[in-house]
């Protein structure tokens, strides 16, 4: 065909254009595969942006972010002008002109490039492209991309195409948007939103002049020109940008003098830097959902998802407020405790050889040095013990210190944790999360990854199935030594618990004062009647899904649960006997605020509601009942307008956990406190015990609570019955005079133990002769 042109330079003018056609041709046919991917028109029309996905208290406060691209997308009316023009200025000054390619810069970008000045010709569009479509990656290149000097040819040429084809399909003012939208600005920051909160935290309305010229002259190097990193390159960088802005229109000459005479002024805002786990109720959440997310075909860290927490914002800082007040002065406390001691003991109070060493053999270090050093322990130990300037976390803040790596373990390793939990018993919505004291430094969360043994929060399971057996709260059983004989893994047993102080008192108790001054005697003596299997029975019903060994001891605590469990648990007697699991995530919505699930309690009836009252009634003794373990609680001003709360503390063997599980009208919350070696801990009850550990941050967490007009929580009694009470459970107990009542778990000393049995004339007679003490 191309015989008959006679002029052979028309003829060979005319080939070329042939073959660069069919070129063209096969690079967006990806003809054999030769040429790789690109876009399509269903592509184009619905580019696909990786979004952070946010999660939210329930009041809206953003509170974390999950993603791969820390980005959040904006809107073209929210960017200032000024961002806009300082990125026209710089990279595409021709950008309203062009459809996409711009062939005047393209031919002076090569006649520079000839000249050995480097200069680039791509539009603001064609960036667009590579930033959507990742058009340099190699599956966009194909096969002849391995061929050097091929490859850029194709991906140049797809990058005009899709440029073209993203001038045809969206206004100028759409591709500016989506440009800044999806631009690094280094550190992990994408998009303009993004950008401008974490160097100026300032939305980007109200970016200012210089400040646009700033971040868009970061684009060019984002790293090199980094504020934080480099200020006296940004700062030039900035004002070359304002050079072009100038030279462009969009500044006048005293403007520019202004603008280049002003500092960085940087004002760095809050933007998360890690993708997930950087807090423990971002961790927490995201266990949540992962599986949700899995089953229904949605990227947690790139679909933009919208997510809503049941946390209430106002609560959470309550709490974190006072775990923190609290937990500062337990450390300093156990830190008195031990003073130049080792803490780390056995259980017989000796010192645990290798201690340490131990705990180094778990870093990821140490495996690096003991291939480097060839398994020679002087050298790893050499090394392990090189002092270093370092910051440690401390109570009064960041704290610079010269440690080697074994002082470092040392010093987090006396560190006391925490984890409390708060939730709403009627909708099963969890208020507040406090995983740790740092999650920096602790990752572990102790509400519910952490299990740790529950001591006698754990007693009110045996009573329940007391109740649940027929019994009253008014039935009695005497204080008294027991003995408990039993096969467990066909290996026979015996059990002979102790009360804290190590004495029986001899009286005749109710099952709400037992419970109420948490007596270990009582305790034992009806796990023996109800059946220990009976009691593991009751506790699962309950909402405790950890494995508890069947034993007799297990009233008393001996499981390891988590805070998490607790919580769920002891909601069900505020809930009228209806279990749920606690909910931490209320809805998740779509990144254009479709909602795509709700989550909603599952609810099932486990006890009957009598029971279920009762139950609260039971907690109610440890502050009502004579010498209940919850009346440190008077020192708080909890007890305005006839203010009820029940609870249960609890002390695990050798104070190693601290727990409080406490009841209002409107909330349940647990409350532990203890080390992550079990190893360290408390010498004694004085400074040990649940009530002296945990109870506190219980209490001061409520008392700022109701101090707060605004929460909407108030003082109150708790919940009257809503149907009959058949059981008898109204018989108050004898007030005998208590030696420091509200410090322990279990039963105090009293001024003068009675031996033996006692019917309720004789104990009204010993209570008749110590009414004259009780006044003292």
């Amino acid at each position: 065909m191309f015989r008959r042109i006679k002029s052979k330079l028309l003829r060979y003018f005319l080939i070329f254009i042939y073959f660069v056609i069919i070129f063209l041709c096969a690079i967006e046919l990806n003809f054999l595969g030769l040429f790789g991917y690109s876009p399509t028109s269903k592509d184009i029309k619905a580019p696909t942006l990786n979004i952070a996905s946010e999660l939210y208290t329930a009041d809206g406060k953003l509170i974390g972010r999950y993603f791969r691209e820390n980005r959040s997308p904006v809107v073209y009316d929210s960017i200032s002008k000024s961002i806009t023009q300082a990125l026209i200025a710089t990279e595409d000054i021709r950008f309203f002109k062009h459809r996409g390619v711009d062939f005047i810069a393209v031919i002076s970008s090569a006649l520079s490039t000839a000249q050995g000045e480097k200069r680039g010709g791509s539009t603001i569009t064609q960036q667009l492209a590579k930033n959507l479509f990742r058009t340099r990656y190699s599956q966009s290149a194909g096969l002849l991309g391995h061929i050097p000097g091929v490859r850029m040819l194709i991906i140049k040429i797809k990058e005009w195409f899709t440029a073209i084809k993203l001038e045809r399909r969206y206004s100028k003012e759409d591709i500016l948007t989506m440009y800044l939208n999806t631009v690094s600005f280094g550190n992990n920051t994408y998009g303009i939103k993004t950008a401008a909160k974490r160097y100026f935290d300032r939305n980007t309305n109200d970016v200012t002049v210089p400040q646009a010229a700033l971040l868009i002259g970061m684009l060019k190097a984002t790293t090199l020109y980094n504020p934080v990193r480099n200020p006296e390159r940004s700062l030039e960088r900035r004002n070359v940008v304002l050079s072009q802005m100038h030279k462009a229109g969009f500044i006048s000459s005293p403007q520019l003098k202004q603008y280049k005479q002003s500092p960085i002024d940087l004002s760095l805002g809050t933007v998360g830097e890690a993708g997930k786990e950087d807090s423990y109720l971002r961790g927490a959440a995201e266990r949540f959902i992962e599986k949700w997310c899995t089953e229904n075909g949605y990227d947690l860290y790139e679909d933009g998802l919208k997510i809503y927490t049941t946390i209430d914002s106002k609560l959470q800082g309550y709490a974190e407020e006072a775990a923190y007040d609290q937990m500062a002065v337990l450390q300093k406390r156990l830190e008195n405790v031990w003073g130049n001691e080792l803490p780390w003991r056995d259980s017989k109070g000796e010192v645990i050889e290798n201690f340490l060493e131990n705990l180094a053999k778990k870093l990821p270090v140490y495996s690096f040095l003991d291939k480097k050093f060839n398994q020679n322990a002087d050298s790893i130990h050499f090394y392990l013990n090189k002092p270093k300037q370092m910051k440690v976390f401390t109570w009064d803040g960041m704290k610079e210190v010269e440690y080697s790596t074994m002082d470092s373990l040392a010093h987090y390793a006396k560190m006391l944790n925490t984890g409390m939990m708060v939730m709403d018993p009627y909708n099963a919505e969890i208020k507040v999360w406090v995983g740790g004291i740092n999650h920096q430094f602790y990752k572990y969360d102790h509400v519910n990854q952490a299990k740790r043994q529950a001591g006698s929060t754990f007693k009110p399971f045996a009573y329940l199935t007391a109740l649940e057996q027929g019994m009253s709260p008014c039935d009695k059983f005497e204080d008294k030594a027991v003995r408990i004989d039993y096969v467990e893994n066909g290996e026979s047993k015996t059990w002979e618990p102790k009360n804290a102080d190590w004495t029986f008192s001899g009286i005749n108790m109710s099952l709400r004062w037992a419970m109420g001054r948490s007596i270990n005697s009582v305790t034992a003596q009806i796990t023996e009647k109800v059946g220990w299997d009976n009691v593991v029975k009751t506790a699962h019903k309950c909402g405790i899904t950890s494995h508890l060994e069947s034993v007799p001891s297990v009233s008393l605590g001996s499981n390891d649960v988590t805070v998490y469990e607790m919580v769920g648990a002891y909601a069900t007697f505020l809930n009228k006997g209806n279990h749920a699991d606690p909910i931490l995530v209320k809805r998740i919505m779509d990144r254009d605020g479709k909602l795509l699930v709700e989550f909603k309690p599952a609810i099932k009836k486990v006890l009957s509601e009598e029971i279920a009252w009762l139950m609260t009634y039971m907690l109610r003794g440890t502050m009502e009942e004579p010498g209940g373990t919850s009346q440190a609680l008077w020192e708080w001003d909890l007890w305005k307008n006839r203010n009820q709360i029940g609870g249960k503390t609890g002390t695990s063997s050798d104070y190693v956990d601290g727990w409080y599980m406490g009841i209002t009208k409107d909330l349940v919350a647990g409350v532990w406190v203890g080390n992550d070696e079990r190893s360290i801990h408390f010498r004694n009850s004085a400074t040990g015990e649940g009530s002296h550990t945990a109870l506190p941050i219980f209490a001061k967490f409520m008392e700022k609570l109701y101090h707060d007009p605004k929460s909407g929580y108030t003082y109150g009694p708790l919940p009257e019955p809503t149907v009959p009470i058949t059981r008898e459970y109204n018989c108050p107990s004898p007030r005998i005079r208590i030696a420091d009542s509200t410090r322990v778990d279990t039963l105090p000393r009293i001024l003068s133990p009675v031996i033996g049995t006692h019917n309720d004339e004789e104990l009204e007679r010993i209570n008749q002769q110590l009414k004259p003490q009780q006044n003292e």
